[in-house]
């Protein structure tokens, strides 16, 4: 009689993650390719005249557009595999096969793309400290996987998605910024960094929390148990 059986089915019935994380990953997860498509658009269909603050973004980006062709195509790549590879569905080797060598490119090209800037250094500064957290923690994961490690690789993908999920949620934040620039006064060159380190910093924060709780590590037990079943 095969006594992990009853256990591994129990086990299936629950979900490795919470209500919250899954309903937060979907959203981040739509604004980020909203955004990249809203910006392949505003390239491809430029506005010169236009004296919106997001016509001068769009007219920012549009000065190195190679640059951030070379950076959003990719990104737009990885954050569509990662619900095959963080949810575990068919074809998740395929997947994965992609998935690290996009995140190093998205990673690589973060690094140039933060000569530009918009919030100068502040923004600079968020970009350096969490892209290269970034990529520490898919480095982690690809190593974790190439040792057949398959709890800490899931730990290790999970911060990677999260940390560069945290450019979507960068977005409700500036848009704050956006509507309070009336009373405020700020210009997107004022603010850009303080959206990005509270951003990521909502990210990153809450996947780190997640994982050192006992929900989080009662799901790895689940993940890492299916996974060997």
């Amino acid at each position: 009689m095969d006594v992990k059986a009853p256990v591994q089915a129990i086990g299936t019935k629950k979900s490795a993650y919470p209500g919250w994380l899954k309903v937060g990953f979907w959203i981040c997860l739509v604004i980020a390719v909203g955004v990249v498509l809203r910006r392949v658009v505003a390239l491809a269909h430029p506005n010169p005249g236009g004296t919106s603050p997001t016509a001068a973004l769009d007219a920012f980006f549009a000065s190195h557009a190679a640059l951030t062709l070379a950076h959003i195509l990719p990104a737009l790549v990885f954050v569509l595999l990662t619900p095959v590879v963080v949810l575990r569905r068919s074809g998740a080797l395929w997947a994965k096969r992609s998935f690290f060598p996009l995140g190093a490119v998205v990673g690589l090209t973060a690094y140039a793309m933060s000569v530009y800037s918009v919030g100068g250094w502040v923004e600079r500064s968020a970009v350096l400290f969490f892209n290269t957290l970034f990529l520490i923690s898919l480095a982690r994961a690809y190593g974790s996987m190439r040792s057949g490690e398959g709890g800490e690789e899931i730990r290790w993908t999970l911060r990677a998605v999260a940390i560069l999920l945290g450019i979507a949620t960068t977005r409700p934040v500036m848009g704050v910024f956006f509507a309070t620039s009336r009373l405020t006064h700020l210009e997107p060159r004022q603010f850009f960094g303080i959206a990005f380190w509270i951003g990521f910093s909502i990210n990153t924060i809450a996947i780190e929390l997640w994982l050192r709780s006992r929900g989080g590590q009662a799901a790895d037990a689940r993940r890492v148990m299916h996974s060997g079943s």
